[in-house]
């Protein structure tokens, strides 16, 4: 097991040669995360992913946003199928040859097309769920989601204040945010799946309310505090690419 060098962290954030299949652009982002033991979370891991770390320390997002524009290239975007909301609970991982990405334990979604093309092509698991977004005066935004089956609506509120930023290498933000790499479980085993954006303009947020019910519905240790670290961002333009072997 090799921990992913600098220069791994950095690499990643040049895109593919290889042609993409989809545009994407993910908008208003909320990230909470809290910090856990590396145990707590390694034992949550498929074989062949490793927990990666920042000063000794797991992390472990729930990250509310908007979809917009979802389209495969070269076709436009689709009226009613192309713009949804997403909630995903992620981690951070790293895999035998030290290559940084994410590990995502569950992504709940308002658009049952978009539900069926992730799993079915990407075999990501995400989950039908009925979700709201409504956006106030003074940039305060009231996301709730409710999965299929589960009685707990979760709600988060929040603002994005403050001027956007770039994270700097070697900063607890650059680990959190610059990730352009995730695994998939699929049936024929491990996979990775790439993706590119511009560096996020990150920003700060308030947060009036928040919700952990997504890590009890991912069997991981229901946090009982505030998150550790907060942040958000307007958004990027993102483009993706097939999963492929590791």
């Amino acid at each position: 097991m090799t921990p992913p060098s600098p220069a791994q962290r950095e690499a990643l954030r040049t895109a593919p040669a290889a042609p993409f299949v989809m545009h994407q652009r993910w908008q208003d982002l909320l990230f909470l995360h809290w910090h856990f033991a590396p145990e707590q979370i390694q034992s949550s891991l498929p074989a062949g992913l490793h927990v990666d770390t920042f000063a000794g320390q797991a992390w472990v997002a729930i990250v509310p946003f908007v979809m917009r524009g979802i389209r495969p290239r070269l076709l436009p975007p689709v009226p009613g199928i192309s713009n949804f909301l997403e909630l995903n609970l992620r981690t951070y991982v790293h895999d035998d040859r030290g290559r940084p990405g994410v590990w995502f334990y569950s992504l709940d979604c308002n658009q049952s097309l978009a539900v069926w093309t992730a799993r079915t092509f990407f075999h990501l698991p995400y989950q039908r769920a009925d979700m709201t977004l409504a956006s106030e005066a003074g940039g305060r935004r009231q996301y709730r989601s409710q999965r299929r089956g589960d009685a707990r609506v979760s709600e988060f509120t929040h603002r994005l204040v403050g001027p956007p930023r770039q994270a700097v290498p070697g900063t607890l933000d650059f680990f959190l945010a610059e990730r352009y790499l995730l695994f998939a479980s699929t049936p024929r085993g491990l996979r990775l799946g790439r993706v590119h954006h511009a560096p996020y303009p990150l920003v700060d947020a308030q947060v009036e309310t928040w919700d952990t019910r997504l890590f009890r519905l991912a069997g991981l240790p229901e946090p009982d505090r505030p998150p550790d670290h907060v942040m958000g961002s307007p958004g990027v333009d993102v483009r993706v690419w097939p999963l492929t072997p590791p």
